[in-house]
């Protein structure tokens, strides 16, 4: 039996992905060991969003050499496809591309019997993507997490925003049947799972490869997927699935939300009332050199639209500091705009200029300094608003999905999350480990967690 070791770098999509190729090299007979251990074959999932993404990803699997000299590094996803595979890095033996990762083990296996024949050279596997090729079907029957799983409902993007190379690494959108989402869903419930978590590269644009030429209206076919909510079926479909109990939503396109789509949403109860709308900039200027499709004053509307259909919903959202030609005054737009908005989280991040995109040769490009002095402004911002939405829990009685315990001055307490993704801890000797409980929050026991105080005899027990 091969002994394998799996490490994932970058986002939701490629941890779901590593999860699928994790099962289905157990099944093929591999031993998976952690990557601190000494393996047969190492196996790195690889980033690309920026250039930073790509450094950690070489890293990776420099460290993997280092681990076993004599072992096969193989290097996997969008480092891989924007990459010249043939002349990658010399630590790498076996290059795959996306959209070919549920092929892993058979390019494995032929790799392997190469080796042993004495052909060693580095091999390579690489789908072009720039024109259509059919959605990937990867299929998890078995979350790592028993209480949380991701679901990939759809692959690629079209929105070439431009600091963004992902549309160069994953494709055109290309949509997952929803009777293929629907069945990984029910399995996963059997196994135990009770929140599910919808993800994909673009996950608003799901349906939009569904829709024929001669029916997108005007031409664009994402306006037709929006307004034929080709989501929102997926989502009504999946809420009557019997065992998920919580269906969480990743990264949304802020045109997506329209007065009808919340207004369907909060008739799902099990929809968590938890939004990520990605905004990037607050500056009209500066979205419009992003090419981010909407202004400043329409994301502000449709944060308002979501505010009016839930009660007190988790507005997340994603911020680039620095962006080429960023002004002192177009961050301050920005800035006031946070402030007018107030987010439970905000993801800040200093522009990273990645080779390839329309943006890394844009003029102006804003110096390192002060990305820093601008970000470490927002952090600053995003911490203050964080702790005053935590805090509007106060007295007020929650539901919980409990996961782990831990251990703080020297008191076990079981942690978990609200429907609102707020971290909560309950004072308890008991292992309820995927229980969903419901109880009033007394306070803070650390910055980033709410407290219950209430005994857990006491506690409503939802279900097992």
């Amino acid at each position: 039996m091969k002994r394998v070791a799996l490490h994932n770098l970058g986002c939701k999509v490629n941890a779901y992905e590593l999860d699928v190729m994790r099962q289905i090299l157990e099944e093929n007979g591999y031993q998976v060991v952690t990557f601190d251990e000494t393996a047969d074959i190492y196996i790195v999932n690889t980033c690309t969003v920026t250039n930073i993404a790509d450094r950690k990803s070489r890293q990776m699997l420099h460290r993997a050499k280092k681990c076993n000299p004599e072992g096969v590094v193989v290097a996997v996803g969008c480092y891989v496809q924007t990459g010249d595979a043939a002349q990658m890095d010399p630590c790498i033996d076996l290059a795959i591309g996306n959209n070919r990762k549920n092929e892993l083990p058979a390019l494995l296996e032929a790799y392997l019997r190469e080796r042993e024949a004495g052909n060693a050279g580095a091999q390579a596997f690489v789908r072009d993507l720039s024109s259509p090729v059919p959605y990937e079907e990867m299929m998890l029957t078995e979350a790592a997490e028993r209480t949380r799983a991701f679901i990939k409902i759809q692959d690629g993007c079209n929105a070439f925003c431009s600091y963004c190379i992902i549309p160069f690494a994953r494709g055109r959108v290309r949509s997952r049947r929803p009777e293929d989402i629907c069945r990984e869903a029910a399995a996963l419930a059997r196994a135990g799972c009770q929140e599910i978590v919808i993800t994909g590269i673009h996950i608003s644009s799901y349906g939009m490869d569904f829709v024929k030429a001669e029916d997108a209206f005007a031409g664009d076919a994402r306006q037709a997927a929006y307004e034929r909510g080709y989501l929102l079926r997926l989502l009504e479909t999946l809420h009557e699935i019997e065992g998920i109990k919580r269906i969480r939503l990743g990264s949304l396109e802020p045109r997506i939300i329209t007065e009808t789509f919340a207004d369907r949403l909060q008739t799902l109860p099990k929809v968590c009332p938890h939004f990520h709308l990605s905004l990037q900039s607050g500056c009209d200027a500066t979205l419009k050199r992003m090419n981010r499709h909407y202004l400043a004053g329409e994301y502000y509307e449709k944060v308002n639209i979501l505010r009016n259909a839930f009660d007190n919903p988790a507005i997340t959202t994603d911020v680039i500091v620095g962006f080429p030609g960023e002004t002192a005054d177009e961050f301050a737009q920005t800035q006031t705009f946070l402030e007018r908005v107030g987010f439970y989280e905000m993801h800040v991040f200093p522009y990273s200029r990645r080779q390839g995109t329309t943006a890394a040769a844009m003029p102006d490009q804003v110096t390192d300094a002060e990305k820093s002095r601008r970000s470490h402004v927002l952090l600053a911002l995003a911490k203050r608003q964080s702790r005053a939405y935590r805090e509007t829990f106060s007295g007020k009685d929650v539901t919980i999905l409990l996961e782990e315990p831990v251990i703080v001055n020297g008191v076990r307490y079981m942690t978990g999350y609200t429907a609102e993704y707020v971290k909560t801890a309950l004072r308890t000797e008991m292992d309820l480990s995927n229980r969903i409980v419901r109880g009033t929050v007394s306070g803070f026991l650390q910055e980033d967690m709410l407290l219950i105080e209430t005994a857990p005899e006491s506690l409503k027990f939802e279900n097992k």
